[in-house]
């Protein structure tokens, strides 16, 4: 048995936090019965349907986008902007960004049907490295790379940078590379403005040990085997 918000994730239906409101708006049935938060369904021999849609989970499909600046990071975008999936065209399953990169962002972003990975490499609780280089205002002082790393307040509650380096400085701006765990909306922009260094140009390097390395600015290519295990037991699932 599996609980349903977690079936209609793996199934690549929506994240569990979507797919449990999904099930609270009434979208959701199970053998024609409307579901309810908390139910437990057996994939083998219930039939799942989403606004009358049968659900199966599909075969995993994992991509490596090299997110362009000026493009949304969500599946569609009600005022016609361009989106991440308009990115990957032709692939044959229905994917997901996992996580956000704001429109003005580019860099790593990984899209996929399988539920599961997606949730742990966005829960904090994982630990999963992401990593980003930022350009930010004014010359960093050491009293500010400190603060971001033992934490800073913002208005949704305190938020840290596992590590903060400076690759370089110029006049009157510096390189970042800040890793983090979480990934609040808008957060490194938050982190930095909030010790005086607003950002003026933020990329996504990594997450884990995955690079876009060879993909220009709206590329993409299917994960390697060898880079799927590995993002997997980072993330606490058996490769």
């Amino acid at each position: 048995m599996v609980r349903l918000h977690k079936y209609l994730a793996e199934c690549g239906v929506a994240s569990r936090r979507q797919s449990e409101e999904m099930i609270a708006a009434g979208r959701v049935r199970v053998n024609g019965v409307v579901a309810s938060i908390g139910d437990q369904i057996d994939p083998a021999c219930d039939e799942v349907t989403v606004d009358g849609a049968p659900i199966a989970a599909d075969p995993k499909v994992y991509l490596l986008l090299n997110k362009p600046r000026g493009v949304i990071t969500s599946a569609a975008d009600p005022h016609g902007r361009r989106t991440v999936l308009d990115c990957v065209e032709g692939v044959n399953a229905r994917v997901y960004p996992v996580g956000r990169l704001d429109r003005d962002v580019e860099g790593v972003l990984i899209l996929t049907n399988d539920g599961e990975l997606a949730y742990r490499l966005t829960h904090p609780k994982h630990q999963v490295d992401k990593v980003y280089e930022a350009w930010v205002e004014g010359l960093l002082t050491d009293a500010a790379a400190r603060a971001m790393r033992n934490g800073v307040k913002l208005d949704d509650g305190w938020a840290s940078a596992v590590k903060v380096d400076v690759l370089r400085r110029r006049k009157d701006a510096t390189l970042l590379q800040l890793t983090m765990h979480e990934g609040r909306k808008h957060e490194v922009k938050r982190l930095c403005q909030a010790v005086g260094y607003p950002v003026r140009s933020l990329t996504r390097t990594a997450v884990g040990n995955l690079k876009a390395e060879g993909l220009k600015p709206g590329e993409w290519r299917y994960l390697r085997a060898a880079e799927l295990a590995d993002l997997r037991r980072l993330a606490g699932l058996r490769s």
